[in-house]
């Protein structure tokens, strides 16, 4: 009966389902339902991806999507003419502009594979070339400051370990593994000189080290090294080289919960911790042309602060005014004060910002009388003509879990909604990530216009709030992340403007884990779940997930080699009590994804179809890990709303 009452009117018209999408037990999609979604689905975001400052220029370099894929664009002032760069079938990651040439580096993969390929494109226009072999990874593709090396790493060897690979695109006789590794190792940085990296080896985001490796021949000189038997494990990420070549900067939580700015010094071998002022993560760092001038961004109950400090001392620490929300992509553009940035907030997506910090310059920073920095806003991205200021700001909240532990969480309330709400508890992947307060993108949709409360919570195990946090949900843990919700559940019941009866639960890869396993523990206590590219069984996704990404997972989720793990995972895992799902369930899955496969959703929905409950399954045939064109994005939201607006408010449930 549920079903049936899912089924769209008949005279309705229907929404097509696109060729790239592979539907199994949804119903037809209301045309009305696409229509009252469209300016949704059509807001815009930017991010900054470089500078091109060529020849005395100040233009940028962004991403953002004018069709299906975002494409590389070039904006020649703030808020100035922008031009599209690239038109590709499929979305570009990432842009590097190399120096001195008129040219950029983008990656880009197939498909969602994440199989990224190197090209390089003249800033002119004509084909791009492709550098890279066309079917491994390559990833972390830094020029030399000279612009005629180009380093990167790439598990061509063996697919599995990210060796360090060298080229000259100029010459195409030369390109060569600098260094055969085992595991994850990535380039961060050149010296100034080009004669050296600086490379980040990845255990899992508690232990990474940092490397100096020379560009020649390869050899290794370790400059953060492991710890003794016995001791803390440390996490050591982003080094920088100085602008002169003395030093290198780097993020570590060595000694303290959080990650803070550090100076080594490469004469002495000292390090000296510049962010001690700061009880917080720095999530990013750029540095001036001017040895002196240092900007960070700290993570600070999900809002990120920039903050500018003296890069030989680490003295002042100010903060930096600017806007409220979420900063990422820090870099100075040469021979200036002035740094670039991303950022969005919860009332603007992603937009591309700069900041002129030319009064703080080294010579400048003891002076009292100083002037303010001066921001500009290269870009406005659309907001599909809905008002940006009806979009919610969220409230910080805190719930206590079953052993006392305090658990935050975000809250997306309706405004003006009147009487018990229904509630959708979003939980984010990772599980080493954390949900940021940001643009809440398509989500408006469901807050705005669907009266829907979002709570997002940061389990147990999510970063931003110290390493001891981070930690908890490790190894035999897993299920007390789990128990969090459950908490949240018991937090929702008290309150008067949430309906505890009407509570639904969603999440994406390892979220998608949690809102299995939150359906198969609490399923008395929700209406339905939505479950995007999610685990099902850990031991199955450990055996199928890419080689090269097995061990950091085992890291986390812990090694399914051993017997009394194996056990553990396999009791733990959702797939194993798809029984109690009593509930209806949407899956959504890529069809090429290399991190969670396919086969993980392929499982679950085949068990879960044996309970008789309504099981809608939506596969990207030309998708990953998540959806990225904007076709299957629409489609995939239209069945959520369509999913939501029948077993979460009820069929012909008024939407306020």
């Amino acid at each position: 009966m549920l079903a049936v009452a899912g089924l769209a009117p008949a005279q309705e018209p229907t929404v097509p389902v696109p060729d790239t999408i592979r539907a199994e037990g949804v119903p037809p999609i209301p045309r009305s339902i696409a229509a009252a979604l469209n300016r949704y689905q059509n807001i815009r975001s930017a991010a900054f991806q470089g500078w091109d400052d060529e020849e005395g220029q100040r233009a940028v370099y962004i991403t953002t999507r004018f069709a299906d894929t975002a494409q590389v664009h070039r904006v020649a002032s703030p808020g100035g003419d922008r031009r599209q760069l690239t038109f590709l079938p499929e979305r570009v990651l990432g842009v590097s502009p190399r120096p001195h040439r008129g040219q950029y580096l983008f990656v880009m993969d197939e498909g969602g594979a994440e199989n990224y390929q190197l090209f390089l494109q003249d800033r002119a226009g004509g084909e791009p070339v492709r550098l890279s072999d066309g079917k491994s990874r390559h990833e972390s593709a830094k020029w030399s400051p000279a612009g005629d090396l180009l380093a990167w790493s790439s598990n061509a060897r063996n697919g599995k370990d990210m060796d360090l690979h060298v080229a000259a695109p100029a010459d195409p006789a030369f390109r060569r593994i600098l260094k055969e590794v085992s595991g994850q190792w990535t380039v961060s940085d050149w010296s100034p000189d080009g004669k050296t990296l600086a490379v980040e080896e990845y255990i899992s985001i508690t232990e990474s080290y940092v490397h100096l490796v020379d560009a020649a021949t390869g050899a290794v000189r370790t400059i953060t090294p492991k710890p003794a038997e016995g001791e803390p494990k440390v996490a050591v990420a982003s080094p920088k080289f100085s602008k002169d070549g003395k030093a290198v900067f780097y993020a570590t939580d060595r000694g303290s919960e959080f990650r803070r700015l550090a100076r080594f010094d490469l004469a002495t071998g000292g390090e000296t911790i510049l962010t001690d002022i700061v009880p917080w993560d720095v999530e990013e760092f750029a540095l001036s042309d001017d040895i002196g001038l240092l900007v960070a961004a700290t993570n600070e109950e999900g809002l990120s602060v920039l903050r500018r400090f003296d890069g030989r001392d680490g003295e002042f620490g100010t903060a930096i005014e600017h806007p409220k929300g979420r900063v990422t992509g820090l870099e100075f553009r040469r021979g200036s004060g002035e740094f670039g940035l991303s950022l969005d907030s919860a009332r603007t997506s992603s937009d591309v910002f700069s900041v002129d910090l030319t009064p703080w310059r080294s010579s400048d920073l003891a002076m009292p009388d100083r002037s303010s920095p001066r921001t500009y806003r290269w870009t406005e991205s659309e907001t599909g003509g809905l008002d940006a200021s009806t979009f919610v700001e969220p409230e910080l909240v805190r719930f206590p879990s079953f052993d006392g532990t305090s658990i935050p969480a975000f809250v997306y309330r309706p405004a003006g909604a009147a009487g018990p709400r229904p509630v959708l508890i979003s939980i984010h992947g990772g599980p080493e990530s954390q949900f940021r307060p940001g643009f809440l993108g398509r989500l408006n949709y469901l807050v705005n216009e669907l009266g829907i409360v979002v709570i997002a919570p940061n389990v147990r195990g999510s970063d931003g709030y110290g390493k001891s946090y981070l930690k908890m949900d490790d190894g035999f843990r897993r299920e007390d992340s789990v128990k969090d919700i459950g908490a949240l559940l018991d937090w929702i019941a008290t309150r008067p403007d949430l309906d505890k009866g009407r509570v639904a639960v969603s999440g994406g890869s390892y979220g998608g884990f949690m809102s299995l396993a939150v359906q198969t523990t609490y399923n008395d206590r929700i209406r339905c779940g939505i479950d995007v590219v999610g685990i099902s069984n850990f031991v199955t996704f450990l055996e199928n997930t890419q080689g090269y990404r097995r061990d950091l997972r085992r890291a986390e989720y812990g090694d399914e080699r051993d017997p009394k793990m194996r056990e553990f995972l396999e009791r733990v895992s959702p797939l194993n009590h798809a029984g109690n799902i009593k509930t209806p369930i949407l899956v959504v899955q890529g069809a090429n994804d290399p991190r969670v496969p396919l086969s993980e959703s392929e499982q679950l929905v085949a068990a879960v179809k044996k309970n008789g409950v309504p099981v809608w399954y939506v596969v990207g045939l030309n998708e990953g890990h998540g959806f990225a064109k904007k076709p299957n994005q629409d489609y995939q939201q239209a069945v959520e709303v369509q999913f939501l607006k029948t077993y979460l408010l009820g069929e012909g449930e008024s939407s306020k």
